[in-house]
């Protein structure tokens, strides 16, 4: 019986080639997608999930280990929200079904076995993760027991791990760079939860991005805030009150720019006349706001597709060496909050 993994070889390709070839993915070549889907008719290739399960002697069912909340269960964060449906999608298409893990109890470190048991339970092909902490002893027990995982946002350098992220630097550096190139110099920003990594690479690329500027950014301007909205919002109260305060805010997240744009109205500061607001994520609210926010933009579907693919290539290398992490670009957004619509 010929799998995929045969397939791919006798083409010349990864699995994960084939994987998008036979979806009718637009990264494969017209070229590389006629040399698969002539290969897969001459030596009868179908994939029959049961007969795939049996090859394998895994199942394919895929593990998502998704907590939306950070520190609080109640709280739902649409860009993760947004960023899980690109992942169904793309596993749908890589004929692989999703279970999402329970993150009830996850909280506390005894129970140290939490995935690693359902992942074994369940006969899991791998799991990918966001939103947990990687140093969480449940998450650790699953990835060392060799477990192959793809982190979104979330570093993994073990053993058939990797992870998926936008390239958080850069955006922040062009969201810096446009409202210098508006005219402002006392830039503010208000930071993510510094635990986690796109938080530290967003305040990177704003503090490098000051420093190639010749700007040398008021401490008082870096408030800390934790992605959800109320937090932008007394942010920005604090950076108005402030003797010195900024004339330009860059957000690390738009729920917090959106809360930031409330404030400044409760200030009666006009947004951009008085204050330009800059974000990040492009979540669907950004264009519906008033005014309505420039962000930089993530690509929910690269990264969903990218840990998809990402865990399908772990799945099917047979060295067990951890892979090259992806990182996505983001782009700038011109709207309202800018003194543009775009």
């Amino acid at each position: 019986m010929v799998d995929i993994r045969e397939l791919a070889r006798l083409s010349g390709v990864s699995p994960a080639t084939v994987s998008r070839a036979l979806n009718d993915r637009a990264e494969v070549s017209p070229e590389t997608r006629r040399r698969i889907l002539e290969m897969a008719e001459r030596l009868g290739y179908s994939p029959n999930q049961p007969a795939r399960t049996l090859v394998r002697r895994r199942s394919d069912m895929i593990g998502l280990i998704w907590d939306t909340g950070y520190t609080n269960q109640d709280r739902r964060h649409p860009f993760l929200l947004d960023l899980f449906v690109g992942i169904k999608q793309t596993l749908a298409e890589s004929g692989y079904h999703l279970m999402v893990l329970s993150t009830a109890g996850a909280a506390s470190p005894g129970d140290v076995g939490l995935y690693l048991r359902a992942s074994q339970q369940h006969s899991l092909a791998g799991v990918i993760m966001m939103g947990v902490d990687a140093t969480h002893p449940a998450i650790t027990a699953l990835v060392d027991a060799g477990t192959p995982c793809v982190g979104i946002d979330l570093p993994l350098h073990r053993n058939r791990t990797t992870y998926v992220t936008s390239d958080n630097r850069a955006g922040a550096a062009t969201a810096v760079r446009h409202l210098h190139g508006l005219g402002h110099t006392a830039i503010a920003t208000i930071t993510g939860p510094l635990t986690m990594m796109p938080a530290t690479e967003r305040l990177a690329g704003y503090r490098e991005e000051m420093a190639r500027l010749n700007l040398e950014p008021n401490p008082h301007h870096i408030v800390d805030g934790d992605f959800f909205l109320a937090s932008g919002y007394e942010a920005a109260r604090r950076l108005t009150e402030l003797p010195h305060p900024p004339t330009a805010i860059f957000a690390a997240g738009d729920e917090m720019a959106i809360g930031a744009l409330h404030a400044l109205a409760d200030a009666g500061l006009r947004v951009p006349h008085d204050m330009a607001v800059v974000g990040f994520d492009d979540i669907e609210a950004a264009a519906l706001v008033r005014p309505t926010l420039t962000t930089v933009a993530q690509d929910r579907v690269a990264l969903g597709a990218g840990a998809v693919e990402a865990l399908v290539d772990a799945l099917d290398a047979d060295d067990g060496t951890a892979h090259a992490p992806l990182q996505v670009a983001t782009r700038l957004v011109v709207r309202g909050s800018c003194g543009a619509e775009g």
